[in-house]
């Protein structure tokens, strides 16, 4: 038995709101979650399990609709899915009563459920939320029961206040697969018994690294599992070493040479840019014309203005800025450092101000 696991696809959001690529994330979700589709209709893979946030927030009637179309056109595939912490059952919520295609099963309760499906030989548990949090581990005691060869476990949390589980209690219940959502970056959690698929695409620039799916094989020799990338967008931390010769001109160039590199065609970067090393003490680079160059979310300027300190000394003779350099002159280590720099920067602005 063959399985694709996904989770929190957040259908509905847009990322990076306020940035000029914001849009296009938001349909870039989308068209993943409709690449996956397709994807599990040409590998006629058996199950397509969904552990939570299908939505970023209730779903509307006409995504439903288009959902529903969409698991529609792979019926040799059974779609599971629970609802999470964000797309939650609420009383008035769409999900309910809503009339899924003959191949979908969503589990509704908030309580432990199982599906059997005998021609898979497979069954399927889990349960979904109905409300935002969830303090307890709603999971805590359900085992396999029936006559199906293999048995699967959908589960939505695993923090303080999404029903906190311990991955090697709930591992221990028997289940085949447990098959996890909530945590959006991808993770193992137990080999091959339990994992986080992650968010099929990033949502934030916390998550940094690859995103996409796991995809599982059940059989009489075990469980096999492999996470495999497929998000069209991955955010990556930059560092960008400075030099005192370095003009705000000549880093945008840098930069945008760094951009184009990290452009392969299928996968968009989404830069956290970081600059290190010593400026020219009379440079400020403009944050705002670095995350103009391309796709930078943000940019943290840890440079340090290049002080030539003897010189200081020399120019502004028996007074309070060359005592403060005299006063670093043994310190070396970096909180020391950084006070030296902007003790100065401070010393030196107030000189000239007066």
């Amino acid at each position: 038995m063959r399985f694709i696991h996904i989770a929190d696809v957040h259908l509905g959001m847009q990322p990076d709101a306020g940035f000029p690529w914001s849009e296009e994330r938001g349909e870039a979700i989308w068209e993943s979650f409709r690449r996956i589709i397709r994807l599990a209709g040409r590998e006629k893979t058996d199950f397509l399990l969904i552990a939570g946030d299908l939505f970023q927030r209730q779903p509307l009637l006409r995504e439903l609709k288009e959902v529903n179309d969409l698991f529609a056109s792979i019926p040799e595939t059974i779609v599971v899915l629970i609802a999470g912490n964000h797309d939650y059952v609420k009383r008035e919520s769409f999900y309910r009563g809503f009339d899924w295609a003959d191949n979908v099963v969503m589990l509704l309760s908030p309580e432990p459920e199982c599906v059997e499906v005998p021609e898979k030989k497979t069954a399927v548990y889990g349960c979904s939320y109905d409300k935002k949090e969830i303090l307890e581990n709603r999971l805590d005691g359900v085992r396999p029961e029936g006559k199906m060869k293999y048995h699967l476990l959908l589960a939505h949390g695993g923090d303080a206040r999404h029903m906190p589980w311990n991955p090697g209690r709930m591992a221990q219940a028997g289940f085949d697969y447990i098959a996890c959502g909530h945590i959006h970056k991808p993770g193992i959690l137990i080999p091959d018994k339990m994992a986080y698929a992650g968010a099929l695409e990033p949502t934030d620039e916390t998550q940094l690294g690859a995103h996409g799916y796991i995809r599982g094989t059940v059989d009489e020799h075990g469980t096999r599992i492999q996470f495999v990338p497929f998000a069209r967008y991955e955010y990556e931390d930059l560092v960008l070493n400075v030099t005192e010769d370095l003009t705000q001109y000549a880093m945008e160039t840098k930069l945008k040479q760094e951009l184009a590199l990290r452009e392969d065609g299928k996968i968009r970067k989404i830069i956290r840019l970081k600059l290190v090393g010593h400026r020219a003490a009379e440079l400020e680079f403009s944050p705002k014309r670095l995350l103009d160059c391309g796709r930078v979310i943000s940019v943290e300027d840890e440079t340090r203005p290049a002080y030539d300190l003897e010189q200081l000394k020399k120019t502004y003779g028996a007074s309070l800025i060359s005592a403060y350099i005299e006063a670093f002159e043994t310190k070396t280590d970096a909180q020391s450092q950084k006070a030296l720099d902007y003790g100065l920067e401070a010393l030196l602005a107030a000189r000239r101000n007066g």
